[in-house]
């Protein structure tokens, strides 16, 4: 079995990786990409894993861990494996504004999309690649609402703990969760 933790970027996956983490499974990260202003608390990457569509190979390295895979890049998943993918899904004025703020900390370019096709285009891709993973007999996904997740973190540990089949450490899982990193907000639907 591979754990994934997928969702457009910023969606909130690193707290996923958080707390599968804090639950026990072990995670496989590198390190590489370290704590910064835009994430407090870490990123949980692996940066091999970016290779998954020239390399999907590189999957098997995840056998019994938690790996976050970008949304873009499931559909590259290879057979061979069972996955059971906790995929984030935000508020995508909420992941635009968060990507917006990133880039600018960070001092690089985004998409040269205008800001406001950015959402339709989103939305589509996030669609698409969630049709995919249905039509995958040997992919099992569980769709995790970020402000739902902060307003009740317990229960979606309990949840979380269910759809992954593991007793995890629920309790630890939920105090990962820390509703003052949610900066950017909005009262929009996913």
């Amino acid at each position: 079995m591979i754990y994934i933790v997928s969702g457009l970027p910023r969606s909130g996956t690193s707290l996923a990786m958080q707390m599968v983490a804090a639950g026990g499974i072990p995670v496989l990260t590198d390190g590489l990409r370290s704590s910064d202003p835009n994430n407090p608390r870490g990123y949980y990457e692996w940066e091999r894993i970016k290779q998954l569509a020239q390399d999907p190979g590189c999957v098997a390295e995840a056998e019994g861990k938690a790996v976050k895979i970008i949304s873009s890049l499931l559909m590259s998943l290879p057979g061979g494996h069972a996955y059971r993918v906790l995929f984030m899904m935000r508020a995508l004025e909420e992941v635009v504004a968060s990507q917006t703020a990133m880039i600018s900390n960070l001092g690089t370019r985004g998409a040269a999309l205008p800001a406001a096709a950015m959402p339709a285009a989103l939305r589509a891709h996030r669609n698409q690649v969630i049709a995919w993973l249905g039509t995958r007999k040997e992919i099992a996904v569980m769709q995790l609402d970020y402000h739902a997740l902060l307003a009740d973190p317990a229960a979606h540990a309990v949840e979380i703990a269910r759809f992954l089949g593991l007793p995890l450490d629920t309790e630890a899982m939920a105090k990962q969760v820390d509703p003052a990193l949610h900066r950017q907000r909005t009262a929009q639907a996913l």
